[in-house]
């Protein structure tokens, strides 16, 4: 087949954020900067080389990183079209979808009476929580009250979700699953409706030992209209999807997934898939920066979890054959230093390399992330579908 490159990796590192988009204080987040507050916080060693080779610190400049004269990959910022800031709409965008209309968020003053009560009839528990709450504090608040009374707890976020906790030992996973397709269906109504249900399991018996699990699942919307993935799989390629990748698009254009227990444990999964030999798109999600490091306002575990990454991608990178590309990227910020723990709407980078690449440099900032999906089906002369987004730099790529 005529096409240059055999291998894509999209591997997202969720929510590095990369400045605050133009239009951020429509959003309440004029000043975030995710990676650049990261490395004021950092103190005097932030050990990113491998991020430094592609060219990070010449997109973005970090107190302890210099730029470097000849970086081995392409760099550019990207600005997100779609009119949100959450996690779906981002990677979705990176497909081709341009979401006009945010999804529900119930952050004030948590979910209205009327869905609470009928997920209380059609669960048999007692609803407890039903606030925006960080997800271990609210283990700390009412767990105990969850096991010991045979309740069920159930809160937001700054997010467009709905998360329910679940005992493992107590209530079951099956259970837990059970509780979030049923709050998922409930949630289909327009007045309801949110980006996400989320099943959030633990384990431990009393304050101070509950420990959440991997064993998170994700009930997402389907996305909105075919995209890139569907176009990839229709033709016949592979589209390996790794963490939440498959949760994300309700498994749509998907052939093959896996699931990870955590962003290191997803870079290890990438780096024995690029030894095997596929045709294609490995897209890969990192969910740590965001879930542990971005909403707890944790900029030094972030930062922390970008060397831990940055050890993997050495790992990786002598694993890429010529005919091989590697897309890093983000889905939306989520600046550990900033009020609040919502996502912030930044902007994010775009790093491409190849051992094959002659030239480097930087590339023209993008009105869109969907540039990333248009590029792969124009790689793979395979047209995006009707009604997306996006336009190929595949050219670019010398």
């Amino acid at each position: 087949m005529d096409y240059r490159f055999k291998r894509i990796f999209v591997i997202v590192l969720d929510s590095l954020g990369i400045g605050a988009m133009p239009d951020a204080a429509d959003y309440h987040d004029e000043g975030a900067d995710t990676l650049g507050h990261i490395s004021e916080k950092m103190g005097e060693h932030f050990c990113i080389p491998n991020l430094q080779k592609l060219g990070l610190a010449n997109l973005k400049e970090l107190k302890q990183v210099p730029a470097i004269e000849h970086p081995e990959g392409y760099y550019a910022a990207m600005r997100e079209q779609s009119c949100s800031k959450d996690t779906m709409t981002g990677h979705w965008e990176m497909m081709g979808i341009d979401t006009r209309k945010p999804f529900m968020t119930f952050t004030e003053h948590g979910f209205p009476k009327e869905l609470i009560d009928e997920l209380e009839k059609k669960t048999g528990r007692k609803i407890i929580g039903n606030k925006a709450a960080s997800g271990t504090e609210i283990l700390d608040e009412l767990a105990e009250q969850e096991i010991n009374d045979g309740k069920l707890i159930v809160y937001t976020s700054a997010d467009s979700v709905l998360q329910i906790c679940g005992n493992e030992e107590t209530m079951g996973l099956d259970t837990l699953y059970r509780y979030c397709e049923i709050a998922r269906e409930m949630t289909m109504k327009p007045e309801w409706k949110v980006g996400r249900v989320i099943a959030r399991p633990y384990t431990g018996k009393k304050k101070g030992e509950f420990v959440r699990t991997s064993n998170r699942h994700d009930y997402a919307l389907k996305p909105t209209g075919p995209t890139a993935l569907n176009a990839m799989k229709d033709a016949g390629f592979d589209v390996l999807a790794v963490g939440k990748i498959n949760d994300i698009f309700q498994g749509e254009g998907i052939t093959k997934s896996w699931h990870s227990t955590s962003s290191v444990n997803g870079m290890e999964q990438t780096i024995e898939i690029a030894k095997t030999d596929f045709t294609g798109l490995c897209f890969v999600n990192l969910v740590d920066f965001d879930a542990l490091w971005g909403h707890r306002r944790n900029p030094t575990g972030y930062g922390q979890e970008i060397e831990r990454f940055d050890v993997r991608l050495g790992e990786l990178m002598p694993l890429l054959r010529p005919d091989d590309l590697i897309l890093l990227t983000a889905d939306h910020g989520n600046d550990p230093t900033y009020a609040g723990t919502d996502h912030t709407r930044e902007k994010v980078p775009l790093l491409a390399y190849s051992p094959s690449l002659t030239g480097n440099g930087p590339l023209e900032e993008t009105g869109t992330f969907a540039v990333i999906g248009a590029s792969i089906c124009d790689d793979f002369k395979v047209s995006m579908p009707a009604g997306t987004i996006g336009y190929s730099i595949l050219s670019s790529f010398r």
